[in-house]
Formats: C-alpha cells, structure tokens, sequence
C-alpha cells in the first residue's frame, strides 16, 4: 500500500511540476510584443499586421464604433491614430480628454472589436492639423525653439508624451498589460528637418528616442520617415510607393506607417484621387518585397472640425479618397478591393513570414516569389512584377 501511495504522489509531483512548467511557458509568450527581422511578433508569433489610420477627433464619438466594426470587416487587425497635443493640453498644464479627444474610450472601443492600436504620440503630427498639433501656449515658453535640440522643448515634449504613457498604463491598454497598443510612434517624418538643421537636429532624433523608451511601455516604438532612428526604434517608411524601402538595421522588420489612399484637400484645389488598382498593386509589391506592417493612411480621413485644419489653405474636409469616406460610408470599388486583396494576404501569412522567397523569372519583366513555411506548407502567391498603367 505504501509503495502506491508513493507512486501516486510521485505521478501527481510529476504532473504538477509540468504543470507549474506551462503555466511558466504561457506567461513568457503571452501579452509580448516585439520584432525580429521579418516581422512585429505578437505573443510569440510573427504577424502580417494590417493596419488604418482613424483619427479619433475628425470624427465624432458617436460615429466611432461604426468606423471600427468597418475597419474590422475591411480586413484590418490595428487601427493607427495619432495623439493630438494642442486638443488635449489647449492651456498649459490643464488637459482635456472629453467629447472628440476621448482618447481611452476610443481606444477601449477599438480593444472591444478585437483590433490592436498603433498610438502615434508626436509631439508633431501632421502640417494638416493646426500649428501641427502644438500648442499655441508652447510658443511662448520663454527661450523655446521646436523640434531641435532645446531644453525648453524637450521638457514639454517628455511632460506631455509621459502624461499620454501613464494614462494608458493606468487604463492597462498596452498590450503586455492584457491592453491593445502594440506599437508607439514617437516625432513623425523628421529626417528631412534634421537634416535642414544638421548636429541639433541629430542630437534632438537620439534624445527622443532614447526618452522615448525609457517609458517603459512594453511595446516597440517606431520613427517615420527617419533614417537614422537610433536602436531599438524601428525606422519606417511613409509614401505612395515603399517595395523598395529597407530598414536601417537587418535585425528590424520592413513596415509602411503610411500607405497614402489618396491626399488631403485644399481649398481652390482639385479633388485628389488614387484609383483602388494603382494602391492594392502598391500593397502586394510590399509584402511581395518581404513587407510585414502597413498602414492606410487614410482608412477613414474624417473632418477637420471647427479651426483644426492646418495650412496652407487646407480645406475642413480631410476625406483623403480612402476607403471610408468623410461621412463613414464606404467607398466603392475601393473598400471592397482592398478586402479581398487583404483575405488573400492573410491566407498565406504563415508562410509570408517563415523566411525570404525563392524567386524565379516567368519571363520578361515577370517573376514568380515563392514562400515557403519552415513546416513544409507552401503557400504560393505568384506577383507579376511588372509595369502598369493607371487608369
């Protein structure tokens, strides 16, 4: 009897042990996010991550959740927004997150819908937004120049960008809290004026990324449109067109935070348009091109409401040709196509992300990128890389 007794316990020691061993091996991969060299990885997996752009205040609250439920039926796995200060923090030190800059509970809508946030915290956003999200308060803090190595400057963007960190994290809306966010986005496209600038500009692109992440948040952080983004920040391409884009470092993925569906309207100007063809070709050659993050910029453009249009003669309308027109219907053939294009995207993103292609010509101005997963699966997306014409 003894002998079962002890047997029995030593089964049951075993079992517990094993046990204590996958409970220990959950929590390691569960609630992670971070990168490699092909992709965003995502509780231990590697994603194909779709993305749109919906800005919480160029639409209203109650246009919200349906914005999101077709965000989500148009194949999208994040919605990216910005963050904008001047509408948060109108005087200094005095904040508003009410109305339109409800940033939580847009972000809690999007989490309920099982989407995942890409937070673009600036502090610049966009030159179509007033003063481009500053605000007006800022230009006369005594001794301040903006966007350069400057005390003054670097004190105000580490207050606000540190005030937006904990309040997601009081929320627990980062993604290693159980939360949304899995990506962060600090300054946007300002290579070109640091380069304008030279040393400053350099100095004030390695300060804000290293303050960036010392936060703490949990979640990779990104720089548009900067070439030398410092590690661990992955650098990222925004524009028309970024098959051809390649990262500053083998050892970050290749991601597209803005893939322009159209452009903004101003006033006395045309009406921009971006035939549905032109971009879904644009889309496949990135991913063709070992792409593995990109952003509709805009998937629902919005209104520039009240004086938030920036300049110059940017009209209130910020529609942008996307796929969710300025008044949340969607836009034909545009929506329809982009979701198609994104099904069969994601029917092959195991094997999109195991490793490089194995390409070979079809012919002139013809090649076939064969991906194949490390399990033997083989999913075949053939790409013609050849010329088009745009309607």
């Amino acid at each position: 009897m003894g002998s079962k007794v002890h047997a029995f316990c030593t089964v049951i020691g075993v079992r517990l042990v094993m046990a204590l061993v996958l409970i220990s091996w959950a929590r390691s991969v569960s609630c992670s996010v971070s990168y490699d060299q092909k992709a965003i990885v995502i509780d231990g997996q590697r994603r194909i991550l779709i993305s749109g752009s919906i800005h919480y205040p160029r639409s209203t609250p109650e246009m919200w959740p349906d914005l999101i439920q077709k965000a989500k039926a148009g194949g999208l796995d994040v919605i990216q927004t910005y963050v904008f200060w001047n509408g948060h923090e109108p005087s200094q030190g005095k904040y508003y997150f009410e109305d339109r800059f409800d940033l939580v509970r847009f972000i809690k809508l999007v989490q309920g819908a099982g989407l995942y946030v890409h937070l673009r915290i600036g502090p610049y956003v966009c030159a179509e937004w007033n003063l481009g999200g500053f605000p007006v308060w800022l230009k006369y803090v005594h001794g301040i120049a903006f966007r350069t190595d400057n005390q003054p400057f670097k004190d105000a963007v580490q207050g606000f960008t540190q005030k937006i960190v904990d309040m997601m994290k009081a929320e627990k809306l980062f993604q290693p809290q159980g939360g949304p966010i899995i990506l962060s986005q600090i300054e946007n496209e300002f290579e070109l004026v640091e380069w304008e600038i030279g040393q400053p500009g350099k100095a004030y692109t390695r300060w804000a990324a290293d303050m960036a992440v010392g936060l703490g948040t949990g979640v990779p952080w990104v720089m548009c449109k900067q070439a030398d983004a410092p590690d661990p920040v992955i650098n990222t391409c925004n524009g028309f067109y970024c098959e051809n884009f390649e990262p500053n470092s083998i050892d970050k993925p290749k991601m597209w935070t803005e893939v322009w569906t159209g452009w903004f309207t101003g006033f006395g100007a045309a009406v921009p348009h971006r035939p549905v063809e032109d971009l879904a070709f644009a889309v496949a050659r990135f991913i063709q091109n070992r792409g593995s993050f990109f952003n509709y910029y805009m998937y629902h453009g919005g209104t520039n409401f009240g004086r938030t249009a920036g300049g110059p003669f940017i009209a209130t309308s910020y529609d942008f040709d996307a796929p969710i027109d300025e008044f949340s219907s969607l836009r034909e053939p545009k929506w329809s196509h982009l979701r198609d294009l994104h099904q069969a995207i994601k029917q092959s993103e195991s094997a999109l992300v195991a490793a490089d292609p194995a390409v070979s010509s079809l012919g002139s101005e013809q090649e076939a990128h064969v991906f194949e997963s490390g399990s033997g699966a083989c999913a075949q997306p053939f790409w013609r890389t050849m010329t088009h014409s745009i309607p």
